[in-house]
């Protein structure tokens, strides 16, 4: 609404349209004088009482040369792991996996941060020990997940927007109370969809309503707008979008009065479409991931732990891209929270076998000590060397054990077909006594099938 000082300076109102008893001002007067005004006062959120353990625990996840280990994955998606070795989905196989995982020797080496489901963080291992506890043995900080996964945002190009800031305070109280000590909240935007502004601002506010109550309750937020790389687009046009989503995220953070020392950011690598036929080197999605951090964090974040394999690299192409992008000084620590690429072999060496645990634990420490490696900028290729040269192995004790079957079937069809020549030998001896007619011909192919087929 217009001030009643610029209405009465105007010469073109008449007076029957001026309220009544108001005198218009004459049009040789038609300055106005613009008088300052007092501020007006900003109700800014008190700092919560955990600020000090926020910003402690922010800086132990984000400590030099260790990343964060994501094994939140629902139980259904855990199933589908387990299906691909054979195992059926039952909370003791289950158990069984992520007790291999938390209870690796050493692994707090290299990991800082472990982000649980809901079911890990109130389960105890095979051994009946809890496992939040022994992530805090190996000096490494519970986490969880609390969104409650992707819905269709109606309204928008076929987009998803993430549910989950219903009873957000009572359950994030409940689990710093169970032992966690920081939070990941994922959502997600595309970018063959758009992405739309409505997607992209939900996105946002979300994140940061998530993050404020978070805090509130004495959990560090891992802020995680995930840009979703399918699409045949550039890694220009993924540039671009990510500029956008991440300025976004930081505008309703400040409006949400989150408190940037005490948060950590898992933003997605910088790379092209998972269908673009033109592939990024290392060197340029370190590039290109960098400036859009520059662009866009504030240095305040004590650190970005970066997730790498939605684009569909391989876990060897993600420790590349992060060494890359430590060859340099950053003004955040910038390290790994990874899952596939730190379980993807080690699932596979496990087979859900318990004679396999300890090899399975070992490719787990590789992978982990070559991420490790990266985040401080001094990996080399000798660390895939060494797991190749294992994996050799593993594929030269299945080379022994399939030549061990061949050698053993032939001598079972050489002991058959001796057994079968005798026995034919004898049959032709006694048709040519008897004068056999067509049915001891028929009887004597009949046999002979049926010591063919019980090979």
């Amino acid at each position: 609404m217009a001030s009643a000082s610029l209405l009465k300076s105007s010469p073109v109102l008449d007076k029957s349209e001026w309220v009544k008893g108001q005198t218009l001002r004459q049009p040789s007067v038609s300055v106005v004088r613009c008088l300052p005004t007092a501020p007006s006062a900003l109700t800014v959120r008190a700092v919560t009482s955990y600020a000090d353990e926020l910003i402690k625990t922010a800086k132990t996840v984000a400590s030099p040369g260790r990343g964060i280990l994501a094994m939140d994955e629902s139980n259904a998606t855990c199933g589908k792991r387990l299906a691909s070795i054979g195992l059926e989905n039952t909370e003791a196989n289950r158990q069984a996996y992520r007790t291999l995982l938390v209870s690796a020797p050493g692994l707090g080496k290299y990991i800082s941060g472990a982000i649980l489901f809901e079911e890990t963080l109130y389960q105890s291992t095979v051994d009946g020990k809890k496992i939040v506890d022994v992530l805090i043995e190996q000096n490494i900080v519970p986490g969880i997940k609390v969104d409650k996964g992707l819905v269709p945002l109606v309204g928008s190009n076929n987009e998803s927007w993430c549910q989950g800031l219903d009873g957000l305070a009572s359950r994030t109280a409940a689990y710093y109370q169970q032992g966690a000590r920081f939070a990941k909240w994922r959502t997600v935007v595309s970018i063959p969809n758009g992405p739309s502004a409505l997607a992209v601002k939900e996105a946002a506010w979300g994140l940061a309503r998530y993050a404020a109550i978070s805090q509130d309750n004495g959990l560090v937020p891992i802020v995680e707008p995930e840009i979703l790389l399918d699409g045949e687009h550039g890694i220009e046009r993924t540039f671009e979008v990510a500029q956008q989503v991440w300025a976004e995220v930081f505008f309703y953070l400040a409006e949400n009065n989150v408190m940037y020392e005490g948060i950590l950011l898992k933003p997605s690598m910088v790379t092209p479409g998972a269908e673009c036929k033109e592939r990024a080197t290392p060197q340029e999605v370190a590039d290109y991931t960098l400036k859009l951090l520059k662009r866009r964090i504030p240095p305040a974040v004590p650190g970005i732990m970066a997730s790498f394999l939605s684009g569909g690299q391989s876990e060897v192409e993600a420790t590349l891209n992060l060494n890359a992008m430590n060859q340099g000084p950053n003004p955040w620590h910038v390290s790994f929270s990874y899952a596939r690429a730190l379980q993807n072999t080690c699932l596979k060496t496990w087979g859900g076998r318990p004679e396999n645990v300890k090899a399975a634990q070992e490719t787990l420490l590789i992978r982990a000590n070559a991420n490790s490696l990266a985040q401080l900028g001094k990996y080399t290729d000798d660390e895939d060397h060494e797991e190749e040269e294992y994996e050799d192995d593993d594929d030269e004790v299945r080379r022994t054990e399939f030549l061990s079957d061949v050698y053993c079937w032939l001598l079972r069809t050489i002991k058959w077909r001796l057994f079968l020549l005798i026995t034919t030998c004898i049959f032709s001896h006694f048709n040519k006594l008897v004068a056999a007619d067509e049915i001891s011909s028929c009887l004597l192919n009949a046999f002979w099938w049926c010591l063919f087929l019980r090979d």
